[in-house]
C-alpha cells in the first residue's frame, strides 16, 4: 500500500546557472509533487563535504564537492505518495545517457556528474537529507 512520503531534492548548480530551475519545478509538480520547502543557497565546502559524507572515499567526492559549491543550489522539501520512487523516476537515472525519454535528467544533465538534480534515495537517507536543510517547524 501507498504511503505519504517525504524526500529531498537539490536543483544543483548547474542548472540553476542555466536557468532551468523553473521548468524543473514544474516537472516535479506535475508529477504530482508538494512542495513543502524550498529555498536558494550556496554551499560552503564545509556543507557540502558533510552532505556528501557518505561518498567521502569515493574517488569522485572531490569533484563532487567542487561542483556542488560553483554556484548556487536549491534545495526543496517534497512530498507524495511514494516520493522517493517517485522523484527517482522523475528525475532519471544518474548518467543522462541512460535516463528515460522525458526525464529530468536525459532533458538537462550534461553529463554523469553534471547531472542536474540530486534525490534522496532511501527512506532513511530522505529524513536525514531533509533535516540538513530543514528545521522541523519549516516542514508542518
Amino acid at each position: 500500500m501507498s504511503q505519504i512520503e517525504r524526500t529531498l531534492s537539490i536543483i544543483k548548480p548547474d542548472a540553476v546557472a542555466a536557468g532551468q530551475s523553473g521548468e524543473i519545478l514544474a516537472m516535479i509538480e506535475k508529477a504530482g509533487f508538494r512542495i513543502l520547502g524550498m529555498r536558494m543557497v550556496r554551499l560552503r565546502k564545509q556543507q557540502a563535504e558533510g552532505f556528501y559524507a557518505v561518498h567521502r572515499e569515493r574517488p569522485f567526492f572531490p569533484n563532487l564537492v567542487s561542483f556542488m559549491t560553483e554556484g548556487p543550489v536549491i534545495v526543496l522539501a517534497l512530498e507524495r505518495e511514494d516520493a522517493i520512487v517517485k522523484l527517482r523516476e522523475v528525475m532519471g537515472a544518474t548518467n543522462p545517457a541512460n535516463a528515460a525519454d522525458g526525464t529530468v535528467r536525459k532533458r538537462f544533465a550534461a553529463n554523469i556528474e553534471r547531472n542536474c538534480i540530486h534525490g534522496s534515495d532511501a527512506p532513511a537517507t530522505a529524513e536525514t537529507e531533509l533535516r540538513f536543510f530543514f528545521s522541523t517547524s519549516e516542514l508542518l
